[in-house]
């Protein structure tokens, strides 16, 4: 049977990964996939390591593996960890957060399973699922940062910046990656749109944001830098 690698990149997220594991315990796939779970821990230094050791004890049916960076290095850095640790067929980041829903996977998947597809991407800015409303600049910088990548990509997506980024495992693990911190989207949307033949789809999805006080930490300075690897990825490659 074929296996879903999913990659929790986690940084000081107690109050949100029992959640997300139980739902990833609970998610039903509509496909014959195996699960395999891979946390990323970006050296927490509050109870994550623990509440996750806690979890995987008491669902040792869950195919958790779990991985502590020696010191904090970013989104980035923790994700080529998960990549090259991931053993599925297909690869599919989940935030620690709840801010996505994995029950849509399936959405994500469909395209991929079905052949048509080597990359989906969910974009929270299409289809009719439920969004939360909150930030309006943070919607206007994902938006420009999404048309300033499409214009050097020549894609057309409309979310970019989106969490939920399925791959082929073999196409991901291709990819040379570099970036530590959140500017992984821009770089691993660049270099993907260079691969031969590559098919690239997009899902609406639902987003559940969260703000400052519950948690959520990108900020001004990180769009600054995914600008920046716009330009790094796509015209001084």
């Amino acid at each position: 049977m074929k296996k879903l690698s999913i990659l929790i990149p986690a940084y000081n997220e107690e109050k949100t990964i029992i959640p997300i594991l139980e739902e990833l315990e609970n998610l039903a796939l509509n496909f014959p996939l195996e699960k395999e779970i891979i946390i990323i821990d970006d050296h927490s230094t509050d109870r994550t390591a623990e509440l996750v050791g806690i979890f995987s004890s008491s669902s040792p049916d869950l195919n958790i593996h779990y991985h502590k960076q020696e010191v904090n290095q970013g989104k980035g850095a923790a994700l080529h960890k998960g990549i090259h640790l991931a053993t599925g067929d297909y690869i599919v980041i989940q935030d620690a957060d709840l801010e996505y829903d994995p029950n849509e996977y399936n959405y994500l998947l469909r395209p991929v399973l079905e052949g048509k597809a080597d990359v989906v991407y969910g974009s929270r800015f299409m289809g009719g699922n439920p969004h939360r409303i909150l930030f309006f600049w943070h919607s206007i910088g994902n938006k420009f940062l999404t048309f300033l990548s499409n214009a050097f990509t020549n894609l057309n997506l409309t979310d970019m910046e989106t969490c939920y980024k399925l791959f082929r495992a073999d196409v991901l693990k291709s990819l040379e990656l570099k970036e530590k911190r959140f500017g992984f989207e821009p770089e691993v949307t660049a270099k993907i749109s260079r691969i031969p033949g590559i098919r690239i789809y997009e899902v609406g999805i639902s987003y559940y944001g969260r703000t400052y006080a519950d948690g959520k930490k990108i900020n001004w300075k990180d769009a600054m830098r995914a600008m920046y690897c716009i330009f790094k990825y796509n015209i001084f490659r």
